[in-house]
C-alpha cells in the first residue's frame, strides 16, 4: 500500500503542478470571456429554468425533469468534498485555499455550462429515457469513438469505483470518530443499502436524490449559518485571513502559496466537478426544450456546491481554529469544529449528515458508471459485474487509509478532466452558438426551443428533429 501511495503521489504532483492548474484556470477564463460571462449574467434565468415543467417526450411519457437531473448531479457534487475535502484543503493549504476554491468555481461554472449544453445536444434516446455525456459528444461531435471509450472507462473507474471508496472512507471516519463504530460494521451497512438502490435503476436514483439532497443541504447550511451568526463580528477578519493567506508575502516565502493553490483547486474540482465531465451524464437525461437550459441548470449547481456549501464549511472550521497541524483526517476536522462551536450533539449531527451526503453521492457516482458502460456495450453481464465491483470498492473505502483513497481520486479525476476539457474546447463554438440562439429567443419573449435544422452541420445529432422529436406536449408549445 505504501508503494502504491508513493507512485500515485508522484503522478499527482506532475499532473497537478504542471498541467491541471494551468488548464483549468486558462480554459475557465477562455469560456467565461467568449460567452460574455454567461455564469454571471444569466443567474436569474438559471432559477427560472430549474423549475421548467415541460418534461414530456414525443410519446407523451413523462421524462426526467431539469430539477431531477440537477438532483442526480448534486447527489455526486454535494458530499464529502464539501465537508471532508474543504477541511483537508484548509488543514494542508491554509485558509487561502478557500480563495482558490472560490476561483475555480466562479470560472468553472462556465466550463460546467459548456459541457452540459453539449451533453444535451448529443444525447441519445434509450428505452424512453435519454443518455449522454462526454463519451457521446466525443464520438458524435469529434468523430472519435476510441477516445469516447477511453473516457467511458475512465469515468466508470473514477466515479463508480475510486470516488465511491472516498465516500465510504469518509462515512467510516465520521462514525469511528463520533461513535467508535468498527469500520467493518459500517462496510456491511453501506453495502446492503447501496445494493438495495443500485439494482433499482435510474428512476430510483433520481427519486432518492431528489428527496435527500435538498433536505440534507438545507439542514447543514442552516447549522453552519448558526455558527457564523454566533461569530458574526469575526467574519470580516476571516475574509481578511483568507485573502492574506491566498496572496500574502509570508505564504509565498514559506512555500504555503503553492499549497493553498494546489489544495484549493484540487478540492474545489473534486467538490463541484466543473469541467471534469461527470455532471453532463446527468444533464443529458433531462427533457428540456433547448440544450442551453440544462447548461444553465448545471452552472447553477457549481455555485450551489462551492460558493454556498463549501464556504459554509470553511468558515465554521476557521471560526473554531485548531485545524493547522491537526492529527484528525478530513471529516473529523469538520466534526471537531462543529462540536467545539455547538456542543457534542453537533458532532452526532455531522456524522449523520455526512452519511446522507456521502450515501447520495455513491448513488450519483454509480449512475455515471452505469451510463458509460451502456455507451461501450449494452450487456447485462457487464452491468452486473460492475455493480458487484462497486459494492467491493465501498468496502475497500471503509477499510483503506484516508491518504490513499484521496490520492487515487486526485489522479483519476485529473486524467478524466484532461480528456473532457480537450473535447469541450474542440466543440465550444457549437455551445456558444446555441447560447446566442437561446438569448435571442428570450429577448423576443419566447420560451426557447431548439431544433437541429438550425445548424449547418447536423451530423451526430440524433435528437432535436423538428418532425419526429418533441420535448413537450403539443399544448405546451
Amino acid at each position: 500500500m505504501e508503494f502504491l501511495e508513493y507512485i500515485v503521489g508522484v503522478m499527482n504532483d506532475f499532473l497537478w503542478s504542471y498541467i491541471l492548474i494551468i488548464v483549468l484556470i486558462g480554459l475557465g477564463l477562455y469560456y467565461t470571456i467568449k460567452t460574455n460571462f454567461v455564469q454571471f449574467r444569466t443567474i436569474p434565468e438559471m432559477f427560472r429554468v430549474i423549475m421548467d415543467k415541460r418534461t414530456f417526450d414525443s410519446s407523451g411519457k413523462k421524462g426526467t425533469s431539469p430539477f431531477q437531473a440537477f438532483a442526480i448531479s448534486a447527489a455526486s457534487r454535494v458530499g464529502t468534498g464539501n465537508m471532508a475535502g474543504v477541511a483537508s484543503a484548509v488543514a494542508l493549504g491554509g485558509p487561502g485555499a478557500l480563495f482558490w476554491m472560490w476561483l475555480i468555481a466562479l470560472l468553472g461554472a462556465a466550463s460546467g455550462f459548456v459541457e452540459s449544453t453539449l451533453a444535451q445536444v448529443y444525447k441519445v434516446k434509450d428505452d424512453n429515457q435519454y443518455r449522454g455525456g462526454p463519451a457521446y459528444y466525443i464520438e458524435k461531435g469529434l468523430k472519435k469513438r476510441w477516445l469516447g471509450i477511453v473516457f467511458a472507462v475512465t469515468i466508470t473507474f473514477t466515479y463508480g469505483l475510486v470516488f465511491n471508496s472516498v465516500q465510504s472512507n469518509t462515512i467510516s471516519l465520521a462514525f469511528e470518530g463520533q461513535f467508535a463504530l468498527d469500520s467493518r460494521i459500517v462496510a456491511v451497512v453501506l453495502v446492503i443499502l447501496t445494493a438495495l438502490v443500485i439494482f433499482g435503476g435510474l428512476k430510483s436514483i433520481a427519486n432518492v436524490s431528489q428527496i435527500i439532497v435538498p433536505v440534507m443541504a438545507i439542514l447543514y447550511v442552516v447549522l453552519a449559518l448558526v455558527v457564523l451568526f454566533m461569530n458574526l463580528s469575526a467574519v470580516p477578519d476571516m475574509f481578511a485571513l483568507i485573502f492574506a493567506n491566498a496572496f500574502g508575502i509570508q505564504q509565498v516565502a514559506g512555500g504555503g502559496f503553492g499549497a493553498a493553490i494546489m489544495m484549493g483547486i484540487k478540492r474545489g474540482l473534486f467538490s463541484n466537478e466543473a469541467g471534469m465531465g461527470a455532471a453532463p451524464n446527468a444533464a443529458a437525461t433531462a427533457e428540456v426544450s433547448h440544450p442551453v437550459k440544462q447548461g444553465l441548470v448545471q452552472a447553477l449547481g457549481v455555485f450551489f456546491d462551492t460558493i454556498l456549501v463549501c464556504t459554509a464549511t470553511g468558515f465554521v472550521i476557521l471560526s473554531a481554529g485548531g485545524f493547522a497541524g491537526s492529527e484528525a483526517d478530513g471529516i473529523q476536522i469538520t466534526q471537531n469544529a462543529f462540536t467545539q462551536m455547538l456542543g457534542d450533539w453537533a458532532g452526532v449531527f455531522i456524522a449523520i449528515a455526512i452519511f446522507l451526503f456521502a450515501f447520495s453521492s455513491i448513488l450519483g457516482n454509480y449512475y455515471y458508471g452505469e451510463s458509460n458502460i451502456a455507451y461501450i456495450k449494452e450487456s447485462k453481464t457487464a452491468l452486473f459485474i460492475y455493480r458487484i465491483i462497486v459494492l467491493a470498492m465501498v468496502v475497500f473505502g471503509t477499510l483503506a487509509s484516508f491518504d490513499l483513497v484521496w490520492a487515487l481520486a486526485d489522479l483519476t479525476m485529473a486524467i478524466m478532466a484532461l480528456i473532457n476539457l480537450y473535447a469541450i474546447t474542440r466543440l465550444f463554438k457549437l455551445a456558444n452558438r446555441l447560447l446566442k440562439d437561446y438569448m435571442q429567443q428570450r429577448k423576443e419573449g419566447k420560451d426557447p426551443v431548439f431544433y437541429k435544422d438550425l445548424l449547418d452541420d447536423q451530423e451526430g445529432i440524433e435528437c432535436w428533429d423538428r418532425k419526429t422529436e418533441s420535448t413537450s406536449k403539443p399544448e405546451d408549445k
